[in-house]
């Protein structure tokens, strides 16, 4: 398999206050330019706020696509934010690369790291703060431009001009944009939240989402998750 890809940016940062009202993000990431360790829970110089929800072993990097960052130039007031890599707080940036042609599943080598594909991004309302744009988290989830991110199978180092190598793809028909399809557009889809459970590549977060889904017939709220707030009470 020749599926190699150049790495635009490797990017890491620290935990830093966001926007106006403080909140504490890892989504501060700039481009490294020193051999990275790669570990199980990320990348050794990188971290996260908030360790219930970013993070951990099923969402140890972030690849977001530089393909995407035209569209939203075009589609937001002007942010000096996109342009360059590390606006989404991504850890990986690369073209060629988007959600239609990547599967979980697919099994990447970067550097001497061994990485594969969990999940898709679920976006949270600190990207509002991120954006200044009251509905960033809500935009990015209804493109379908989220980004996926991985878990690491073997550990090892990155660097500066290495590339991103797929090596393996275990269930090739499973793209990013078809789970976000089922997740977000036909959210009630019951055979195919029932295949979606049951998809042993997926992260368990995820299939535990579509077993919920399939057990309530109904959909989740994502208030807290994209506005920061609870649902409403009547």
């Amino acid at each position: 398999m020749n599926d190699t890809y150049p790495i635009g940016h490797v990017l890491t940062g620290p935990v830093a206050p966001l926007g106006d009202g403080g909140a504490m993000s890892g989504m501060h990431k700039r481009p490294v330019h020193e051999t990275v360790r790669v570990t199980p829970t990320g990348l050794a110089t990188d971290a996260q706020a908030d360790l219930k929800v970013h993070g951990g072993p099923e969402k140890a990097i972030h690849h977001y696509p530089f393909d995407h960052y035209a569209a939203w130039r075009d589609e937001l007031p002007p942010r000096a934010l996109l342009d360059q890599a590390g606006a989404f707080g991504e850890n990986l940036s690369t073209t060629g690369l988007v959600e239609t042609n990547v599967a979980v599943g697919d099994i990447f080598r970067l550097g001497t790291a061994v990485l594969q594909v969990s999940q898709g991004r679920q976006p949270c309302w600190k990207l509002n703060l991120r954006f200044d744009t009251k509905d960033m988290a809500l935009r990015l989830q209804q493109s379908g431009r989220t980004g996926w991110y991985y878990r690491v199978l073997e550990e090892g180092d990155v660097r500066p001009g290495d590339a991103l190598e797929r090596i393996d793809r275990v269930t090739p028909e499973w793209t990013i944009e078809r789970i976000w399809r089922i997740f977000y557009v036909d959210r009630l889809d019951y055979a195919s939240l029932l295949a979606m459970s049951e998809l042993p590549t997926l992260a368990e977060g995820w299939r535990r989402h579509a077993r919920r889904r399939l057990e309530s017939k109904s959909v989740e709220d994502w208030s807290k998750r994209l506005h920061g707030q609870a649902p409403a009470q009547d």
